[in-house]
């Protein structure tokens, strides 16, 4: 891969609505699926970003509508973000000011690996790693920001 896009103030980098596909590989059965949808991350009571996820998951050919939201709050340091799964547990930590980050989040018996790539102003991705008793999968996402005329009305 080529070289990384550093990125000053992940809050700042996200903000706005995304175009996204996320490839699922199970890679002790080789199955695959497939998310595309929009992410949406827009202002959070209190400060930070609430990430919106809309779309369809199709999985052993049935597709159906999924969604997820998350909490990206002001890290520590500055210009980093503390993630946080909707209810407020923690997630993990994301700096991107390298263009490169990698986190883990244990949960249960298994281990969830993230390596995440900011490859231009508007491309960024996330490859989530999940090992565990009985997972086994590789969570491939690609972001790509939308053009202003596709965001829609102003809230």
């Amino acid at each position: 891969m080529g070289e990384f896009w550093p990125v000053r103030d992940v809050l700042a980098y996200l903000t706005g609505g995304w175009r996204v596909h996320r490839s699922v590989l199970d890679q002790g059965s080789d199955e695959r699926g497939e998310f595309t949808g929009t992410t949406l991350f827009g202002p959070l009571d209190g400060g930070g970003l609430l990430h919106e996820e809309n779309g369809t998951f199709r999985w052993r050919g049935v597709a159906r509508p999924a969604e997820r939201t998350l909490r990206f709050r002001p890290g520590s340091p500055p210009g980093t973000a503390d993630v946080r799964f909707a209810d407020g547990r923690p997630f993990h930590h994301l700096d991107l000011t390298t263009g490169h980050h990698i986190a883990d989040h244990p949960c249960a018996a298994d281990l969830y690996r993230g390596e995440f790539t900011v490859l231009d102003a508007d491309h960024w991705r996330s490859v989530w790693r999940v090992r565990g008793p009985a997972k086994d999968l590789v969570l491939t996402t690609d972001y790509t920001r939308e053009p202003l005329s596709e965001r829609g009305p102003a809230h």
